[in-house]
């Protein structure tokens, strides 16, 4: 008989010590995420999760009381030192180390399939761990969710990235850390600058060179200024060029828009980003402190910056094979 209790309070003993230690590697925020994925196993623990002095007071208790049951058991089967090295042994090995390690590694199936037997022992064991666990939510507060920097995130992706184990691949990885880096990020940084835009003067002709000549770049709009670069006036849109006639001047064309947003070399890429959409503009001339003219920067500059990759569009590779 002594000896069937005595395997019962090692059992038990394995479950607590196991059990608390597998509860406490669950963070609430993580059950949370879990559950509103569907996880059904991490929507069983989090009740339980978070009461977390109260689960941790009531597991204590079992563990002690059950720890002290087996050492008297065993006392009856040897005595003197034989007792206290079998006692130790066994509560270190088989109710200590064991059990430990094998649920803190499937701390959700376990901790799922014990959740009804220890909601039933918070319950039976209340009077005697509620007061405890009321006193150390007054002094040491509630548990704080774990908060992570934007380094600390990255990391995170790109760990999950790396492992056999994880869904995420190198593109949605990439992505993440554009993302999570875009807002850091200034306009200056991404920006074409001034000496690299292709711009027209307001008040040049549309004759055949200048056709030609757009053409040769491609892109769907230019920067116009007036008399000097640094005095940008407006967008021309190329596409409507097609049913202007030869040598109109640019301003009064059908293509020519007389505003271009315009925005400070410093802004952050987020702020630009929700500017431009807000507005619906694609492009925006970017100016210094003082006014001057520095450069451009397009939604498109925006967008390759958040996917970390570079968008090539029919007339990249129409530029490419010329």
């Amino acid at each position: 008989m002594e000896y069937a209790i005595s395997l019962l309070l090692i059992a038990a003993s394995a479950l607590f010590s196991g059990l608390t230690l597998g509860y406490f590697t669950l963070e609430p925020q993580s059950l949370k995420r879990r559950a509103k994925a569907g996880d059904r196993r991490a929507a069983r623990i989090l009740p339980l999760r978070e009461q977390g002095n109260h689960l941790l007071t009531t597991l204590l208790l079992g563990n002690v009381a059950v720890n002290s049951a087996l050492a008297i058991f065993l006392g009856s089967i040897a005595s003197g030192v034989v007792a206290g090295v079998l006692a130790t042994s066994i509560i270190f090995i088989f109710g200590e180390i064991i059990p430990q390690a094998v649920i803190s590694r499937h701390a959700l199936y376990f901790g799922a399939k014990a959740a009804p037997i220890v909601q039933l022992l918070m319950l039976l064991l209340r009077p005697f761990t509620w007061p405890i666990a009321t006193i150390l939510d007054r002094v040491l507060g509630q548990e704080l969710p774990t908060v992570y920097s934007h380094s600390e995130l990255m990391e995170i992706v790109a760990e999950h990235e790396a492992s056999e184990h994880s869904a995420v691949d190198e593109d949605e990885k990439r992505i993440v850390h554009g993302a999570l880096q875009f807002s850091h990020t200034t306009v200056r940084e991404v920006m074409t600058s001034a000496e690299q835009v292709v711009m027209y003067d307001v008040g040049s002709r549309l004759d055949d060179a200048l056709r030609e000549n757009m053409d040769e770049h491609g892109y769907s709009r230019y920067p116009l200024y007036e008399g000097k670069r640094d005095n940008v006036v407006g967008l021309l849109y190329t596409k409507e060029l097609i049913t202007e006639t030869t040598d109109v001047l640019l301003r009064d064309t059908e293509a020519y828009e007389d505003e271009i947003m315009q925005i400070r070399g410093d802004a952050k890429l987020d702020a630009v980003l929700k500017k431009m959409l807000t507005r619906r503009r694609h492009l925006a001339a970017v100016m210094s402190k003082n006014g001057q003219f520095v450069g451009v920067i397009s939604l498109e500059d925006i967008i390759e910056e958040i996917i970390q990759e570079e968008i090539e569009d029919e007339d990249d590779e129409e530029r490419e094979e010329d």
